[in-house]
C-alpha cells in the first residue's frame, strides 16, 4: 500500500502510526523523484528533509504552530504534506505552485522566503506577538542550506539568547549551500559533538544535537518531548543532501535544481553547438583578465558554480574568494581590496544585491571606491519567481552618486564592458547582465573599446526611434527583422544607463517625434522614466511610449512566458511598433 495516497492534509498524517512513518517517508521520495525528474525543480535540498517535514507535520499542529523554511527551496515536501498534492505538477509554471513558501498561496505557508537567513528573525516576532497575546503556540524555524553563514541569522540569534519567546531553531547540517558550505561556522558545526560547549549555548540558547535528521520515528520522538519545554532552544539535525537518489548524493551542487532537459532519459543527446551561456562568459572573461593582470581578483557570495566564477576559482584558487552567504560583507570587503590597489569583481545576483543597498552607497559610491559589481540574473529568471527577478536594480542603483552603470545586449558587450571596467579607475562600476544563453557561436570576439557613457546605433532611419537597454534589445532586433523595419525604424543599444548618452538622445529627441524606451526592468524609476525627465527638461514636444515591467512583483514563468504576458516579446513589441508607425 502506498501511504502517501492516503494523505492531502496534515490531519490525515496523523491518523498514521508511527511505526508507518518510515514506509511514508520512501513512498514521499518515490513520488518526489519521480515527478521533479520529469517537471525540473529544486531537488537535493528537498530529498534531505523528507523525514524532518513528515516529523514536524506529524507532531505539531501547524493551523495554530508556525513553521518557517529559510530559504524556501526545500519546502516542497511541506507543500505535498499541505493539501498541494494534486498541484504538484505545477511546480515553478506560470500559474502553477511557486518554488518557495508564499502565504497567498496556503495557510500552511506562514512566511513568503526565497532569500536567506530570515527566518529565525521572522518567527521570532511572531513568537514575541504569541507571548504578548498570551497564547502557547511553538514557532519553528528550518535553517541550513548555508543560511548560517548570513549575518541577519547571527543578528536574530544574538537577539534570540535575551528572549523568553517560544522559538525552535532547527539546523539542517547538510554541510551545503548550493556550493559546499566555506568559513568558520561551517567548521564549527562539524565539531559539535554534543558534549562540549558550543556557538550557541554561548549566546544563552538550549541546544540538542546532533541528532540524525533522516531517523523519523527519533525526530517525531525528540519532538513529542520537546513540546512541553518553553523558551528559544536549539535543534543541530545532520543530513544528506540529495538523500535516497544516488547521483544527487554524489554530486550534490549538480542536483541543486534539475530541469526535466536535463534529465530525460528517453530525449537523446544532441551534439547541437549552441551559444555560451552569459555567465559562462563572464567566467572565461574574469579568467583571461585574471591571466592578464595580476591586480584582478573575484568575490562571489556563495554562488562559484552558478555565477561561473568557479572557472577563475579552479585556476586561481587564492585569487577568489567565497564569503557566503554574506552579500553585505562581499560588498565592503571589495571595497577594502579595491583600495590597496586590487581589481575585485565582485559577482551579486541582481535581486542579492538588494541585500547590500546601504553598503553599496555607504562603503563604496560615496568614497568613490573603483570596485567592479557584476550583477548576474538581472532582468527576468523564470521559474524562481518574484524572490529572484532582477527588476529593480536600474532604478534602485540610478539615483546613487558616482557609480556607472552598463548592461549588455549581448555577450560580446559583456566582454568589452569587463575589458574597460578593470581599467576604469574614476568610481566603481556596475555591470548587470541577464541569466541564461547568449546569442553567439563564438563568445570570443575581438575586444572593442569603450568610451563612457556611449551608446551605439544598430539601425538607422524612419520616423520612429527605439532606445532599449540590456539583452531586450535582442527582442526589439527580431522584431524588426521579422517585420522588416530596418528603414522603417532607428534603434539604440544605450548600453549605458548612467551616464546615459547625452548627445544621441539629444539628436534623437531633435530629430523623431514618437519614441519608444524598452528595458527589461520596473518601469518606475527605470531607464524610461529617465529618457521622460530628460525629454521634460529639454522642451521635447513628442510623444515617449515606455515599455518594461509593470508596478507589480513578477510572478514565476518561463521567461518567454512572462516576456510575453507583458508585452517585452518580439510580438508584443512588433504590436506597440505598428500602431506608432
Amino acid at each position: 500500500m502506498n501511504l502517501l495516497d492516503t494523505i492531502d492534509q496534515p490531519s490525515d498524517l496523523k491518523k498514521l502510526s508511527v511505526k508507518q512513518l518510515p514506509q511514508l517517508c520512501q513512498n514521499i521520495r518515490d513520488f518526489f523523484i519521480e515527478r521533479i525528474l520529469k517537471n525540473g525543480g529544486h531537488f537535493s535540498a528537498n530529498l534531505g528533509v523528507v523525514e524532518l517535514t513528515v516529523a514536524l507535520h506529524y507532531v505539531y499542529e501547524f493551523t495554530t504552530d508556525k513553521l518557517i523554511w529559510d530559504v524556501g527551496h526545500q519546502a516542497y515536501i511541506h507543500k505535498l504534506l499541505t493539501g498541494r498534492k494534486s498541484e504538484f505538477d505545477t511546480f515553478r509554471k506560470l500559474g502553477g505552485l511557486s518554488g518557495f513558501p508564499k502565504i497567498d498561496e496556503s495557510p500552511f505557508d506562514h512566511f513568503g522566503t526565497g532569500h536567506s537567513s530570515t527566518s529565525i528573525s521572522a518567527v521570532m516576532g511572531m513568537a514575541e506577538a504569541a507571548l504578548l497575546n498570551n497564547k502557547k503556540s511553538k514557532h519553528i524555524a528550518v535553517i541550513g542550506d548555508g543560511s548560517l553563514t548570513g549575518g541577519m541569522a547571527f543578528e536574530a540569534l544574538n537577539n534570540l539568547g535575551v528572549s523568553k519567546a517560544n522559538v525552535l531553531v532547527i539546523v539542517n547540517d547538510n554541510q551545503m549551500g548550493i556550493d559546499p558550505n566555506l568559513g568558520a561556522i561551517n567548521t564549527h558545526l562539524a565539531e559539535i559533538d554534543g558534549i562540549k560547549p558550543n556557538l550557541f549555548e554561548n549566546l544563552g540558547l538550549q541546544y540538542d544535537g546532533p541528532q540524525d535528521g533522516h531517523d523519523v520515528v527519533g525526530l517525531v520522538d525528540y519532538f513529542e518531548n520537546l513540546k512541553e519545554n518553553s523558551g528559544p532552544q536549539i535543534l543541530h539535525i545532520k543530513t544528506i543532501k540529495g538523500k535516497g537518489y544516488e547521483p544527487a548524493e554524489k554530486a550534490q551542487t549538480d542536483w541543486h535544481s534539475v530541469s526535466y532537459v536535463k534529465i530525460d532519459p528517453l530525449k537523446p543527446e544532441t551534439l547541437e553547438v549552441k551559444p555560451r551561456k552569459f555567465q559562462e562568459v563572464f567566467g572565461h572573461t574574469l579568467l583571461e583578465l585574471a591571466e592578464k593582470d595580476e591586480r584582478v581578483v573575484g568575490i562571489t557570495p556563495a554562488m562559484p558554480s552558478g555565477s561561473s566564477m568557479k572557472i577563475m576559482m579552479d585556476a586561481m584558487p587564492n585569487r577568489v574568494f567565497d564569503v557566503g552567504i554574506a552579500e553585505q560583507h562581499a560588498v565592503t570587503f571589495a571595497a577594502g581590496l579595491a583600495l590597496e590597489g586590487k581589481r575585485p569583481f565582485c559577482n551579486i545576483y541582481s535581486s542579492f544585491a538588494q541585500r547590500a543597498y546601504d553598503q553599496i552607497i555607504h562603503d563604496v559610491a560615496l568614497q568613490n571606491i573603483p570596485v567592479i559589481f557584476c550583477l548576474d540574473r538581472a532582468g527576468l529568471v523564470g521559474a524562481d519567481g518574484p524572490t529572484h527577478h532582477g527588476a529593480f536594480d536600474l532604478a534602485f542603483l540610478n539615483a546613487i552618486p558616482n557609480l556607472t552603470i552598463l548592461s549588455p545586449m549581448d555577450e560580446h558587450e559583456l566582454r568589452n564592458m569587463m575589458y574597460w571596467a578593470v581599467d576604469y579607475i574614476d568610481g566603481p562600476v556596475v555591470i548587470r547582465y541577464p541569466r541564461g544563453r547568449g546569442s553567439k557561436l563564438d563568445y570570443k570576439n575581438e575586444i572593442q573599446p569603450l568610451e563612457i557613457g556611449s551608446s551605439r546605433t544598430l539601425t538607422s532611419g524612419g520616423k520612429l526611434a527605439i532606445l532599449s537597454i540590456g539583452q531586450i534589445g535582442k527582442e526589439v532586433q527580431l522584431t524588426i527583422a521579422n517585420d522588416q523595419l530596418e528603414d522603417a525604424v532607428t534603434h539604440i543599444d544605450s548600453r549605458f544607463m548612467k551616464p546615459i548618452d547625452l548627445q544621441k538622445v539629444g539628436e534623437l529627441f531633435r530629430s523623431f517625434d514618437k519614441i519608444i524606451t524598452i528595458e527589461e526592468s520596473c518601469l518606475l524609476g527605470g531607464f524610461g522614466q529617465q529618457i521622460k525627465a530628460l525629454a521634460q527638461d529639454s522642451g521635447y514636444q513628442g510623444t515617449i511610449t515606455s515599455l518594461g515591467l509593470p508596478d507589480v512583483f513578477v510572478e514565476h514563468g518561463e521567461i518567454s512566458e512572462l516576456r510575453a504576458k507583458y508585452g517585452l516579446d518580439a510580438e508584443g513589441i512588433g504590436k506597440v511598433i505598428s500602431t506608432l508607425l
